[in-house]
Formats: C-alpha cells, sequence, structure tokens
C-alpha cells in the first residue's frame, strides 16, 4: 500500500478555514478508494499558490527527501501552485524523491499527452490569478489616487484613520527623523543602527532594525510628503524585490499627498550621500540563469551537471559553462565542461523545430484532444452516477415526506431524515465537483493550440520564460565527449513516449542527427567553448 501525504490551502482572496476542511476529505476519500495511507497533513491557511511563501508547503517538500511517503495528494493542482515556473521546479525535486504529485479532480498521468495537459490547466489557473489580481489592482488605484491607505502595515511614523487617510505618529516619526538626521552628518548604517538598537526602538513589524530597514526608510518619498503606489516591481517566480521599481508610467506619485515628516533640503542631503556611496559593479550584479539546471547530466558518470562561473587565463576571461558534479566534489569523472550558452541553444533549436513547428503542434493538438476525450468519459460517468444517487436518495426523502404527510410519523424516521439530508449534501457536493471539474478541466483544441503557439518563439522569450519551457517540455540532457543527447517528453512524430535527439559534437561545428524523417542539420559554429572536442 503506497503511503500518501496531502496538501491543502486557502488563500485570504475569497476562501475560508471551512475550504481546507472540504480539500482534506476529498483526499480522504481519494485515498481510500485508490488503497492508499494517508499518513500526513501539510496545510496553508491564507496563504497565495503564486508564492513560495508558504511554511507548510515548504515543509512538505523538505519532508519528501526523507522517504516517508510516496505520494502528494491535492485537491486540485491550482493548490499546489498557479505559477507555472514554481510548479514545474517543486514537482521536479518530489519527482528526484521518487514522490508523485495526485489531483483528486484532474485525473492525469504519466503520458507524455497528460503533462502537457497538466501545463495548459496550470496556464488557465495561472491566467485566473493574474485577472484576480488585476481586478483588485483597479479597486486599489481609485483608492491610492484618493491618497488613501491600500492595506498592509503603514510606514513607520504614520498612522492610519478610520477613513484611510494618513496622519503623523509623532513617537514614530521622531525615529524617523533620527534616522535622516544621523545620516545626514556623516553617520553609517553601523552607528545609527545601535543608536537604535540600544534606544530599544522597533521597525514597523516589531524586529530591531537592521541595514535593510534603515536602507529603505532613506529612499521612501512618502516622508517629504509624496504619496506613492505600485512602485515595487512585480514578482519574478513568487518573490518580490522591493529595491527595483517599475516604470514610471505605472507607478502613482502625487506630491503633497502625504503628511510631511522630513524637510527637502535634509532629504537632498541624504539621498545624494547614498548615490555617492552605491558601489555596484557589473560583475558583482551579474547573476547566470541556468536553463537546464536538474535537466542536464553526465554521460560518463551519470551525475548532474551544474552552472560553473570562472575567470581563466591571463585576461581573466569569463567561461559559463554546466561541469559534472562528480568531477566537482569526488575528482573520480574527467568529464570536461561544456559552454552554457552552445548546449542551451542546442535544447531550444531542437525544441523550435520539433515541438513548435506548425506540424508538431498540430500533431500534439489531436494527442492531448484525444487524451481529454478520454477523461471526460470517465468524468460523464461520475456525473450521471452522482445525478442517479441524488434522485435515488429524494426519492426516499419523498417518501418519508409523504408518510408524514399522511398521518404516520416515528421518531426513527427523523433520523433517517437527518441521515438522507446528509447523504444528499455530499452527493451534492460531489456532482457539483465533477460538473466543475467537466466544465474547467475540458480545454478545446483550440485554447490547447493557443497554448503551445504562445511558447513557440522560445527563442525570443526571456531567459526565465524559456527554463519554464525547458522545464516543462524537456526529461534529460546527457552529454558525452562527441556529442549530446536530448530527451523530450514528446515524440516528435507525435506519438507517446518522448524523443531522442544526438548533436555530435566536433571543433568549430555541430552537426545535429535525428530519427530518420524527421532529420536537421544545420551547422553552427561554437569555437571557444569549454569542452568541445578536438578530434
Amino acid at each position: 500500500m503506497k503511503k500518501a501525504v496531502a496538501y491543502a490551502r486557502y488563500s485570504s482572496d475569497n476562501q475560508r478555514d471551512e475550504s481546507i476542511e472540504g480539500q482534506i476529505r476529498a483526499i480522504r476519500e481519494y485515498c481510500q478508494n485508490n488503497n492508499m495511507q494517508l499518513v500526513k497533513i501539510y496545510t496553508d491557511e491564507a496563504r497565495s499558490a503564486t508564492t513560495d511563501d508558504r511554511p507548510g508547503f515548504l515543509r512538505m517538500i523538505q519532508d519528501s527527501s526523507l522517504g516517508l511517503f510516496d505520494v502528494v495528494v491535492v485537491h486540485k493542482l491550482d493548490r499546489f501552485s498557479r505559477d507555472r515556473y514554481d510548479s514545474a521546479f517543486y514537482k521536479r525535486q518530489l519527482k528526484r524523491n521518487d514522490v508523485r504529485l495526485i489531483s483528486v479532480l484532474e485525473n492525469l498521468d504519466d503520458s507524455p499527452e497528460s503533462i502537457i495537459l497538466e501545463s495548459v490547466l496550470e496556464g488557465m489557473a495561472e491566467y485566473y490569478s493574474r485577472n484576480l489580481a488585476r481586478e483588485v489592482m483597479k479597486g486599489m488605484k481609485e483608492t491610492a489616487l484618493q491618497c488613501k491607505h491600500t492595506g498592509g502595515k503603514p510606514p513607520l511614523g504614520y498612522d492610519v484613520t478610520p477613513e484611510k487617510t494618513y496622519i503623523i505618529n509623532e513617537q514614530e516619526a521622531q525615529i524617523v527623523r533620527t534616522i535622516f538626521e544621523m545620516y545626514a552628518t556623516g553617520k553609517g548604517y553601523s552607528e545609527i543602527i545601535n543608536k537604535l538598537n540600544q534606544e530599544g526602538h522597533k521597525t514597523q513589524t516589531g524586529r530591531p532594525f537592521g541595514k535593510n530597514s534603515i536602507h529603505d526608510i532613506l529612499k521612501n518619498e512618502k516622508y517629504r510628503g509624496v504619496y506613492i503606489f505600485n512602485r515595487s516591481a512585480s514578482k519574478i517566480n513568487g518573490k518580490r524585490n522591493h529595491h527595483k521599481s517599475k516604470n514610471e508610467d505605472e507607478i502613482i506619485r502625487i506630491e503633497g499627498g502625504m503628511p510631511r515628516i522630513i524637510d527637502d533640503e535634509t532629504w537632498r542631503v541624504v539621498q545624494e550621500r547614498m548615490k555617492k556611496n552605491k558601489r555596484r559593479t557589473a560583475a558583482y550584479k551579474a547573476k547566470e540563469i541556468y536553463l537546464l539546471s536538474g535537466l542536464i547530466y553526465c554521460g560518463k558518470c551519470g551525475g548532474a551537471m551544474v552552472g560553473n562561473r570562472r575567470h581563466s587565463g591571463r585576461n581573466k576571461t569569463l567561461y559559463v559553462t554546466y561541469e559534472c558534479s562528480t568531477r566537482k566534489r569526488t575528482k573520480e569523472c574527467d568529464m570536461k565542461d561544456i559552454g552554457k550558452d552552445f548546449v542551451e541553444n542546442a535544447v531550444i533549436e531542437h525544441l523550435e523545430k520539433n515541438v513548435f513547428s506548425p506540424e508538431a503542434i498540430e500533431r500534439l493538438v489531436v494527442k492531448i484532444s484525444e487524451y481529454v476525450a478520454s477523461q471526460s468519459k470517465e468524468i460523464n460517468r461520475d456525473i450521471k452516477l452522482f445525478t442517479d444517487q441524488l434522485a435515488g436518495v429524494q426519492t426516499e426523502i419523498n417518501n418519508i415526506v409523504n408518510a408524514i404527510a399522511a398521518g404516520m410519523f416515528h421518531q426513527s424516521m427523523k433520523e433517517k431524515m437527518d441521515e438522507l439530508e446528509t447523504k444528499k449534501a455530499n452527493i451534492t457536493i460531489k456532482l457539483e465537483e465533477a460538473k466543475l471539474q467537466a466544465q474547467i478541466h475540458t480545454p478545446t483544441e483550440e485554447m490547447i493550440r493557443r497554448y503551445l503557439q504562445k511558447d513557440a518563439d522560445i527563442k525570443n522569450k526571456s531567459p526565465e520564460e524559456q527554463k519554464r519551457i525547458i522545464q516543462t517540455y524537456v526529461k534529460r540532457v546527457i552529454v558525452y565527449d562527441d556529442k549530446i543527447e536530448i530527451d523530450t517528453i514528446v515524440d516528435m512524430t507525435g506519438g507517446g513516449g518522448g524523443s531522442r535527439t544526438r548533436v555530435r559534437k566536433y571543433s568549430h561545428r555541430s552537426i545535429y542527427e535525428c530519427s530518420p524523417g524527421f532529420c536537421f542539420a544545420p551547422e553552427s559554429t561554437w569555437a571557444g567553448y569549454p569542452g568541445a572536442s578536438s578530434n
């Protein structure tokens, strides 16, 4: 018997505590019907699935490495995550730990069609999440244009009236003035922090002051009387960098919209000093996004290959590569590094020509539609079963009502009526869930086609989007001394079972070798990449 754990959550936008109980009830029933032992339940209350700031979820992912369970069961896929990159990342971690993710409402298996359909459903859930956020943002902008509080904790130094307007909290405002005055007169962060913490002052969240909290206060224009809304850049992978700003045309900025705490001269001195002290070289800021993380393996020892940046040679030339983790750790493998750009471009070109070509997309649309139709048969059978059960229960209820109306009554009849009403409520829930599944989770051919086509220009996508696409469609990339093998979840012929492309490596060029009938052989130079053979 497989051991399973449940994960349930509700977000604060439109759900209640009871929704977690409903999810767990459905998961328990699923486990009973499928011979699984439910060993633990993980929950997150009032948490969004677009962020990984979910303690219960992260604890479940961490526990998956302990071998305590085989399956994670969720009520719906959007309970796991509404962000496709996030979802792919954490599902890959579960897969590495030999743990399978199962949805009660989305009956998906391990077939290639099912994997892509799952991505379509996640894309629909992500669209719902973003559309909801857009509607919420409309209302918040109207509030912002009136210079009113839009939610969360007000900045240190301010209170919010019942009418949602800002007023100065003089006790906290004095802390803000102290910070600005000390910095303007040449004091450093450490000296300011020590003074504030020695005097027992706390941030707005009740924590001791640190460099980040001091920096944020010194950069906050609200203290000089400017109301600002929608400044922070959008989340990336569920996380927001409050030090990055949106474009000016997206930011609401109203001069005089806030009660002033800091005068213009102090503000000017502080900003000039911060600008002068800002030392960020391009090398320090540079961050690589490795598109093949978790997918690329060494053909010699089977170990994972990991990203590596190093400067080498007299001119300290930067090399960005993938290197064998076994060689890095134990020196027991002699596989050479391979250039990051070369191998990633090979994978992107493979997907562009063999998965996202018009012909390949049409074949995939047909296969996925056939799969959706087969799943719909099960849903329709469930709908008919629950409808028949509901009709039977209603008939029993009507018989008791008719008997009572004819003058027959016994205490056991009331008990039976209560039992039937409970049964009716449970069947009604199951019926509505089945109808919802039939309505929402059966995308049309056009929906599937549009979903695949939006990834077809993979070469023009951002690195984050390229990584999300590759993580969806590629199973593994294996690097040998003389070739690279790229395995995808779908066959170039449109069938199931995946496909494999070999990229044979020579110095200064690469020749792509494919299955008979699906071969393409563009030559591309790649001289200078570490890992190139010299034969």
